[in-house]
């Protein structure tokens, strides 16, 4: 796996992230809690139209830094890191929940450098009701790291799975869920919250030019739907999609998931518009 060297909070980071495929560039953004292997399906499907970065940012992976407290600007710092590691001179950019907002960072200060932007669960500054349930998130996660509980997870299951979802799936499905998902679960999720109650992209939307997609989930409980309407607003050149899931469209739907995106990404131009 490669590692790009780079430079966070004046100290070194190593960050971690697959290169697949051949074509103009794609970098892939995870969300809190996951890892770059959040975007395997996509990858699959894509791999032989684009050349794919997937990093790996500050608490997930494969990805080395000092391990203390972070901002959206050093997550944006570390995507782009890898991005340059991987020669890639442009791209498009795609990311889900907080890597929605890395990546709406990354597409606001280095807009010479992205081609499209898809965002999926993104939102544009954390409000009140987000920050107590966010605060919430750290409280459960110190819990489960002191006594070996899931209950972080069991609650992101319930609040990021749609009605589709519980509607099919089984206490014994469930439970296997449970445990795959506790299992993969990023060590530096606390980190990764604490920059999600930080984020607020009010005044850097319109310096995004990429043509952009705002994809919302029609059963999100996590990030509610006037931040997408926000997003669609402050950015120019953007428009909406919707998916039949929850806020986990990724596992909930993968089919689904990689069909929106994959629709806008190839519908983007072969090169730059001049």
């Amino acid at each position: 796996m490669p590692h790009a060297p780079t430079m966070i909070g004046g100290r070194p980071a190593s960050v971690g992230y697959d290169i697949t495929g051949t074509g103009p560039g794609l970098v892939l953004v995870h969300g809190t809690g996951a890892d770059r292997r959040q975007w395997q399906p996509l990858i699959d499907h894509l791999a032989g139209r684009f050349t794919i970065v997937a990093p790996d940012y500050a608490g997930s992976g494969a990805t080395t830094d000092h391990g203390g407290p972070v901002g959206l600007a050093d997550l944006a710092d570390e995507v782009l890191a890898a991005a340059d590691h991987a020669g890639l001179v442009d791209f498009h950019l795609v990311g889900h929940s907080l890597g929605a907002a890395v990546a709406t960072r990354l597409a606001a200060t280095h807009p010479d450098r992205v081609r499209s932007l898809a965002l999926h669960a993104g939102w544009v500054r954390t409000t009140t009701r987000m920050a107590i349930e966010l605060r919430y998130w750290l409280t459960l996660l110190r819990l489960d790291a002191a006594h070996g509980s899931t209950l972080f997870c069991e609650l992101l299951l319930l609040t990021a799975l749609g009605p589709g979802f519980w509607r099919s799936v089984t206490p014994e499905q469930y439970a296997l869920v449970l445990a795959e998902f506790a299992a993969g679960l990023a060590p530096g999720t606390d980190r990764q919250t604490e920059v999600d109650l930080t984020v607020d992209l009010t005044a850097e939307l319109s310096a995004i030019t990429a043509p952009t997609l705002v994809l919302a989930s029609a059963h999100d409980q996590i990030i509610p739907p006037e931040q997408q309407q926000a997003l669609l607003a402050g950015i120019a050149h953007a428009r909406y999609a919707e998916i039949d899931a929850g806020h986990g469209a990724p596992a909930e739907d993968p089919a689904g998931f990689v069909a929106k995106l994959a629709g806008f990404l190839l519908d983007q131009p072969a090169v730059p518009a001049s």
